[in-house]
Order: structure tokens, then C-alpha cells, then sequence
């Protein structure tokens, strides 16, 4: 069949009134599997089989079952590419996809082929794809679960036993071991930085004013040379694959002004920053990188060269313990060390008076991601009202990005849908974002942790130093570990279900004395345990600093 008649029969036979009909959908099926028809056809045939299935009302299920059968009757390339799309449509109607593995696993095999014939370019562009796939956002942050926090070792399996993907996580290793540090002068510390600053501004401040320290802190997004590089992932892949790119020679060339002046580099964020270091032998320069929690349910792990990394530093040993599950590089001869610090943060402002008034407020602090789970605070508010109209709750935080995805844009309508019911009667408030967050707590008597994952939640420790009684649900990402919210804070703090939940704010708000005796408590504990007076120290340990 020649290319343009072929071409035109797509066009006609896979149109939405003609697919609407299961018999005609079956009789295209048939002509996608004919030998008479080239591979190229085949291709685009399945493709738009699907889509004209999809516009005709088809159920999801079926559409994406035509265009995986179809896909069997073509060669291993384009089948790998048609599974690609059809993961990639499924992420932008807001779901996992069905046949994400199989899609992941026919693409690894095209990237090993061309890994093993030599050419590169082509290994690299596609492990590229299965990372961006594979840790796609909304498998993993825009929806309540995620198929990587329910079972790692599968999850990665096809990742992790391909070809590239061990050459991917391959130790390039160093020269040689990092120096201690120098007696003889301050010592040279580099923190390196892209995205938020806030968990390293005490950290900054301490060591800027230490006299045993030269600071130097740089913004690689502020940066004329390293903002662009930071923003290439493809070729930061290609430079994690294949070692010696011209993308490689250009981050030596900027880093290594940087590493020849410092002792000890302090990374913030297990993201692109520390892969880009890990691209660079160090030297005997010290590396030291910070993970806080969404890394590890990204790309990021597979691509950072644990082995030029001396130390990773966790914010909780839940945190600590999924990561080792997801990051090879972790674990092993080539492994660096591990530490668990918690957040730096200065408790004093929060210690304020607070109102008879505040008692019957719920607060949930931060509520911009669909992990937080603002929809559970509103469950557990619903539960409280059913008794007791005096319940309010009070949403302090920006509201949730819906330009990131279809899935985080369907949690956001389901919230206003509850937001429009409660909020006329006064049962729920939003805020809105604050930079006075020690003036809101004043008027929240009861802090609340509704979200599905978190490495630490310094909003509920704010929230329990102002006064207020923590009730933390137990992130379902880790309840079933060895360590999560119970191993955090203390258990009775910790509540399983909405029902446990209410059943804690009604017994901590029975009457004021409890209420204000819970509160104190829970500030005394806040306060003596995570203020950064007291864990500055551990930091000075670390750095291999004598604390002043």
C-alpha cells in the first residue's frame, strides 16, 4: 500500500463516527495487524486508532488495550514508541499509566540496543524518556499514592536491571579521599543552592558569622553559566550515561574554580545541583549533600554519583530508610555516610500568647501540594461539626498550582467543591499565603498534619512551639515502616484515620485547662527538641567545626 493511499485510509477509518462502532474498531485493529501494511502505517494507524477511540467515547481501559495490541504487531523501536505515547497521554489526562512498565521496559531495551552498537545519542535520548516517564510528577506528587512508595524494588526493577541503568548508577569514584579539615585557618565552606532557600537560611547565618568559617554561598540559578547547564537535563543524562560530553567539560570548567577554593561543599537539595557536582571528581575536597524528601521520589538518586559524595544528611530516618530502598548508590563499597539532622529552625517567635478563642480552630499550615491532603483536615472538620458547631478550620498557604498537571488540577476542583459548601457558614477560612506565620498561630488551637508524605512537617512543629496541640495523621507513604510520623513526634500525637482525628481534637479541646496543659506541654517538647540551639551542634559535628 503506498504511503499517501495509506494515509488517507487512517484519516477515513479511524475518524470518531466510524469508531464509535465496535465492529468497525475491530476491523481496524485487523488492518493494523496486516502484514500488507508498512510498519510506519501501522504505527501512525494505532495511534490515531486510539485517539479517534478516546473522541468517540470509548472507556479508557479499552482505547489503551486497541493501541497495546496493535503495538505487538510492530518492531520493537516503534513499539517502544508507541507505548511512550501512550503513557504520555495517560500522564496528561492525570493518571498512571496502565502499561507504564511495559512502556519503561520496551524503551530500556531500545536504549540497551543502542547502548551496546555504540551509539550514545540514542541510548541517552531514551533513558531520558523512561526517567522523565517513569518519575513523571503526576505518578508521584499530584495524586494521594504513588506505585515507587508502595513497592520500590519492583517499581525500579527494569530500571535498575538494564543495561543503561547500570551504567547509569556505575561509581566513577575519586581520585582520592577528601582532607580533613585545615587547623591552620578558617575553614572554606561552599553552599551551593537552586530552588528554595528557606531550610538553609539559619544554616547560612550561623556559619556566615562563625569565626572558624569562610562562607561562600552561590544560587546556581542566579548564576550566568550555571543556570543554563542546570537547566539541560538531557544532557546532563547523556553526561551520567556516557562520561566525557562536551556538557561534562563545560560543568568541570565552572566548578572547578569553585571545588579548588573549598573544603567542604554543602549541597541543598538532592536535585540537579548535586548531580552536576557528582560529574566533577571533587579532588580532596569534602561533599556534603542535603536530601530533603521529594528528591527521592524523583529522577534525581538515579543520576547523582553517590561515590564523589562523602556524606548525605536526612531530615528523619523514615526519610533515610525509603531513600536507601530507591538509590543504590547509597548502599555498598562506594556508599557515602549517612546522617539524620533535622531542620534548622528558630522556635522563639512562636512562643506568643494565645486566645480562649483560638481553642475550637483547627489549622493547617501549608497547602499549595496534593500531598498535603487539605481534603482529610476537611474530613476531620466534618466529623467534629456533626457534634459540635463551634469547630472551625483555618487553611494558611497558597492554593494548589493547577498549571502542573491534570491530576493536581481534579484534587483542586474536588477542594473548592468543598470549599464552596463550608465557607459561607463560616466552618472553613482560607488565608492565603502569610509571611506572618507566628501572628497566625496566635489564633489556631489545634495544628494539624493531613498530608500523605512528609520527611519532617516543620509547619507542625511551629505550630506545637506557639502552643497549639499537634494532630499528625501517619503519612500513609511510611506507616507501614520501621520509622514514619510515630518515630517523628510523640505517639499520641499520631492518628490514623479522620475518626482518630476527631476523636484526639475532642478529647485535647474538652475544656480550656486541658487544652492549654496539652498545649504547653506540646511547646515544651517542641521547643527542647528540634529549636535550632539545640541541634546547631550536631551541624558544627558534621561540618567538622568546634561550636562557639
Amino acid at each position: 500500500m503506498g504511503s499517501k493511499l495509506a494515509a488517507g485510509v487512517l484519516r477515513r477509518v479511524t475518524a470518531p463516527r466510524v469508531v464509535r462502532h465496535r465492529a468497525a474498531a475491530r476491523l481496524i485493529h485487523g488492518l493494523a495487524a496486516a502484514p500488507l501494511l508498512p510498519a510506519g502505517a501501522r504505527s501512525s494507524l494505532a495511534r490515531r486508532l486510539r485517539a479517534g477511540m478516546v473522541r468517540a467515547g470509548w472507556p479508557a481501559a479499552e482505547s489503551r488495550a486497541a493501541l497495546v495490541a496493535v503495538a505487538g504487531g510492530v518492531g520493537p523501536a516503534a513499539r517502544a514508541d508507541l507505548l511512550a505515547q501512550e503513557a504520555a497521554d495517560e500522564i496528561a489526562e492525570g493518571r498512571t499509566p496502565a502499561h507504564l512498565t511495559a512502556a519503561v521496559e520496551a524503551d530500556l531495551a531500545e536504549a540497551d540496543r543502542a547502548y551496546a552498537r555504540g551509539d550514545g545519542e540514542a541510548a541517552a535520548r531514551r533513558l531520558h524518556r523512561v526517567l522523565h516517564t517513569q518519575f513523571h510528577r503526576v505518578i508521584h506528587f499530584d495524586q494521594l499514592d504513588s506505585p515507587l512508595a508502595d513497592d520500590p524494588a519492583a517499581f525500579l526493577a527494569p530500571l535498575h536491571g538494564s543495561a543503561v541503568g547500570r551504567a547509569l548508577l556505575t561509581p566513577r569514584g575519586r581520585r582520592q579521599p577528601a582532607a580533613p579539615p585545615p587547623t591552620d585557618r578558617p575553614q572554606r565552606v561552599l553552599l551551593l543552592l537552586n530552588g528554595s532557600a528557606h531550610f538553609v537560611q539559619a544554616i547560612r547565618e550561623r556559619y556566615a558569622a562563625h569565626p572558624d568559617v569562610e562562607l561562600r554561598y552561590v544560587r546556581l540559578d542566579d548564576d550566568p553559566v550555571a543556570g543554563p547547564l542546570i537547566r539541560q537535563s538531557r544532557r546532563m543524562t547523556a553526561e551520567a550515561l556516557l562520561r566525557d560530553t562536551e556538557y561534562g567539560r563545560q560543568v568541570e570548567a565552572w566548578l572547578r574554580p569553585h571545588l579548588d577554593w573549598a573544603d567542604t561543599v554543602f549541597v541543598d537539595w538532592a536535585v540537579a545541583t548535586a548531580v552536576m557536582v557528582g560529574l566533577v571528581d571533587p579532588g580532596d575536597t569534602r561533599v556534603v549533600v542535603r536530601l530533603h524528601s521529594y528528591e527521592a521520589f524523583g529522577r534525581w538518586p538515579n543520576l547523582i554519583d553517590f561515590s564523589r559524595v562523602d556524606d548525605v544528611v536526612f531530615v528523619s530516618e523514615h526519610l533515610r530508610d525509603f531513600t536507601l530502598r530507591v538509590a543504590p548508590g547509597l548502599t555498598g563499597a562506594h556508599a557515602p555516610r549517612t546522617h539524620v539532622l533535622c531542620n534548622a529552625m528558630d522556635l522563639a517567635p512562636f512562643a506568643r500568647p494565645k486566645d480562649s478563642a483560638a481553642r475550637f480552630t483547627l489549622g493547617l499550615v501549608g497547602t499549595s501540594a496534593v500531598a498535603k491532603d487539605p481534603r482529610w483536615a476537611i474530613e476531620v472538620l466534618r466529623l467534629l461539626r456533626a457534634a459540635d458547631e463551634r469547630y472551625r478550620l483555618l487553611l494558611v498557604g497558597g492554593s494548589i498550582d493547577t498549571g502542573m498537571s491534570r491530576a493536581a488540577r481534579d484534587y483542586a476542583a474536588a477542594l473548592e467543591t468543598d470549599l464552596a459548601e463550608l465557607a459561607p457558614s463560616g466552618a472553613v477560612t482560607r488565608l492565603g499565603h502569610t509571611d506572618d506565620v507566628p501572628g497566625v498561630l496566635t489564633g489556631i488551637g489545634v495544628v494539624l498534619s493531613s498530608s500523605v508524605r512528609e520527611s519532617f512537617h516543620c509547619a507542625v512543629v511551629e505550630g506545637a512551639a506557639s502552643g497549639a496541640v499537634p494532630v499528625v495523621r501517619d503519612w500513609p507513604f511510611f506507616a507501614d515502616g520501621e520509622h514514619g510520623a510515630r518515630t517523628v513526634f510523640p505517639a499520641d500525637w499520631v492518628v490514623a484515620t479522620p475518626a482518630e482525628a476527631a476523636a484526639r481534637v475532642r478529647a485535647v479541646t474538652a475544656d480550656e485547662q486541658v487544652w492549654r496543659a496539652a498545649g504547653e506541654a506540646a511547646a515544651k517538647h517542641a521547643s527542647a527538641t528540634w529549636d535550632w540551639s539545640v541541634n546547631a551542634p550536631g551541624f558544627d559535628r558534621l561540618l567538622g567545626i568546634d561550636g562557639r
